[in-house]
């Protein structure tokens, strides 16, 4: 099932809902949402929605705006600090699964890479408006400091990914623009199309939404400044070799994290790699079963 949720500019976002069976209302149920040019269909939600409903837990997968199914409903893009959105999300999530008396669910948060700064922006930058309902949240390999993360992906071995993942920006952004001819297009055109994210931001993000310029947008969407106010028990998990996000960002001289935030850091893992597993894991994504003792312990 598919939900239309607008996000109140005019501009709408989907939000998959994947309903297991004998789910009552009030019962458990999860957010989450996908990183930099994915979706819905990113292997990681797929494969947590299976585990997670197998185990009664009722998930919501949303596409980001222009994204997934979401490419008709916007003409504005999604970017790393559109908060706002995903609180018009849980609102609307709250609303869909609450008993008839008005109890809400227990409802957890979960976001990846681009997702995970998303969410823990929003956890932080208004805490007081976070509903009771929340009662956790998962941030997985999150570029909370957006300038040092576009930095090490502009440099060394990471420029591949770098120039690959501008690429599929800017396919999407093509297939965007068809499906919506009047979403919103960079202010020019014509030229030699952008090779890397930095550009990319500064071509068509930054004013797309209405930041002074590439720099503008990772200094104001940087969830870093966010975590110390963040009131929910929170993971942030990281890898320390991840070659996108900088381990050192996390750097507790970095970060002032709350008592109610807690940082798993890992050797190894990569950027949402962390294939391995425990005695007790059934299968070998050592990431799948953290997230799942969490939600459906």
């Amino acid at each position: 099932m598919i939900h239309t949720v607008d996000v109140g500019d005019g501009d709408s976002v989907a939000v998959h809902d994947d309903l297991p069976h004998g789910w009552q209302a009030g019962g458990k149920v999860i957010v989450m949402a996908h990183g930099v040019s994915d979706d819905h269909r990113s292997p990681l939600l797929v494969r947590l929605k299976a585990k997670l409903n197998e185990r009664g837990v009722r998930v919501f997968r949303w596409d980001m705006r222009g994204c997934g199914a979401g490419k008709p409903l916007a003409r504005r893009p999604y970017h790393a600090g559109c908060s706002a959105d995903l609180a018009k999300v849980v609102e609307a999530v709250l609303g869909l699964t609450a008993a008839a008396d008005g109890t809400p669910p227990e409802l957890s948060l979960f976001g990846v890479s681009l997702g995970g700064n998303v969410l823990l922006k929003y956890l932080g930058e208004n805490p007081e408006q976070v509903p009771t309902a929340v009662r956790q949240a998962i941030a997985v390999n999150p570029p909370i400091d957006l300038v040092a993360g576009i930095e090490a992906i502009g440099s060394g071995a990471s420029r591949l990914y770098d120039r690959h993942l501008t690429r599929r920006l800017l396919t999407r952004l093509e297939e965007w623009w068809q499906e919506r001819p009047d979403a919103v297009r960079p202010p020019v055109t014509e030229g030699r199309r952008p090779r890397g994210l930095r550009e990319f931001d500064e071509w068509y993000t930054a004013p797309a939404v209405g930041f002074r310029d590439a720099l503008d947008y990772y200094t104001q969407s940087s969830a870093a400044q966010f975590v110390p106010a963040i009131r929910i028990p929170t993971a942030i998990i990281a890898s320390k070799d991840d070659p996108l996000v900088p381990f050192a960002m996390f750097a507790e001289e970095r970060v002032a994290y709350p008592a109610c935030v807690r940082l798993i850091a890992t050797d190894s893992g990569g950027h949402v790699g962390f294939v391995g597993s425990n005695e007790s894991d059934p299968d070998s994504r050592w990431l799948d079963w953290r997230v799942v003792e969490m939600v459906a312990p």
